[in-house]
């Protein structure tokens, strides 16, 4: 990982620049990442400290980089930096972005005049969120975030059959339980928050797992302590990002370095079925791949099966399809011919499905 000064970087690999960030997205190409991931200030207009009961401070947010003159200048500020955003996303990108009640609506506003087309909005319910003290309000327990494609014609990401595994076999939903980051993951220098508004690893790991895939370049226009590139290096995307603050860019910076990549083995995502090509067993026979009379076996050899000239195969009295005459054998409503079925190769059985795969991989080259 390399931390540079703004000026002295070429490409955008694996990197993270302390900068202003139009600055530095005015120098992308166009359509050039494929996840951008924004934690803007969320102008929270905080305009006297925030107490516990007992009277001591919390440590909230009332940072120099959240404070707006008006909401006219946050709003300039917010179609500045999306327009640049909408720029270098890829037309197959997803761009995602955080926000309170403070801003979000008001960043999606901005996202529709852009013609930025809106996916979903995604709430993040903190299981341990941070009281309301002065008991004048109800608690906030919950932040916003919006999904959205470069318009609506794009062909995006969604790895969803990896997000319904993540989630027991169940479709993902658009409430996300995370706690807040605390405990060993929170950033702190002499027992002091780095960061007020650090965002959790798990959620990042869900955000690159479902619309990235191994290899992608994932961008974050305000890093902070680097929660973004941390999990994108863990999960096999190249990340680049850029930081205003030097303090946080420096954290960044040393935790970005301490973070291990998961080994490469082990970054393959389920495949959308939707994604794969559709390859009939006919197309094997008609090109000549597997030839009419040719065998086909169970696992234990036990079955023999012939292929006929239409692509069909026949077992006893059944007839069909690879997948009907499988079913039938085993006696269920239905069946994986592909694997299922063997065929003979220097005295191994192997299943069919390779076949299917090298088809597949051929065409593609």
């Amino acid at each position: 990982m390399k931390s540079v000064d703004n000026k002295s970087y070429k490409g955008l690999q694996n990197k993270i620049i302390c900068g202003d960030t139009i600055d530095e997205l005015k120098k992308l190409k166009d359509n050039s990442v494929d996840l951008i991931f924004a934690d803007p200030p969320y102008n929270l207009q905080l305009d006297q400290d925030l107490r516990r009961p007992d009277n001591s401070k919390v440590d909230a947010v009332n940072d120099e980089w959240d404070q707006f003159s008006s909401f006219s200048e946050y709003d300039q500020f917010s179609n500045d930096w999306l327009t640049e955003v909408k720029r270098v996303l890829k037309p197959t990108g997803s761009f995602w972005v955080i926000g309170s009640y403070h801003n979000i609506f008001r960043i999606g506003y901005h996202l529709q005049n852009l013609d930025y087309w809106l996916l979903n909005d995604i709430i993040w319910k903190k299981n341990n969120p941070m009281p309301n003290f002065r008991g004048t309000r109800f608690t906030n327990a919950h932040e916003t975030l919006i999904w959205a494609s470069k318009n609506k014609k794009s062909k995006y990401t969604f790895n969803y059959q990896s997000l319904k595994c993540l989630n027991d076999d169940l479709q993902m939903r658009s409430d996300w339980i995370f706690p807040i980051c605390n405990g060993k993951e929170r950033l702190k220098k002499n027992g002091k928050k780095v960061h007020s508004t650090q965002k959790p690893e798990a959620l990042l790991h869900r955000i690159v797992l479902a619309t990235t895939n191994k290899g992608d370049k994932i961008f974050d226009p305000f890093l902070g302590t680097g929660t973004t590139a941390v999990v994108a290096k863990k999960l096999g995307r190249n990340y680049y990002g850029v930081e205003k603050e030097r303090k946080y860019f420096k954290a960044a910076s040393d935790r970005i370095r301490k973070t291990k990549a998961i080994d490469d083995s082990y970054l393959d995502t389920i495949e959308n079925n939707k994604s794969k090509p559709r390859v009939p067993f006919g197309s094997l026979v008609e090109l000549g791949i597997l030839k009419p009379g040719t065998s086909l076996f169970d696992a234990k050899k036990k079955i023999n099966a012939k292929i006929m000239a239409d692509g069909s195969i026949r077992y006893k009295e059944a007839e069909g399809s690879i997948h009907k005459v499988a079913a039938k054998i085993i006696g269920t409503d239905s069946c994986n011919g592909w694997t299922y079925w063997h065929y003979d190769l220097n005295g191994s059985a192997v299943l069919i499905d390779s076949l299917r795969q090298k088809f597949i991989a051929e065409q593609q080259i």
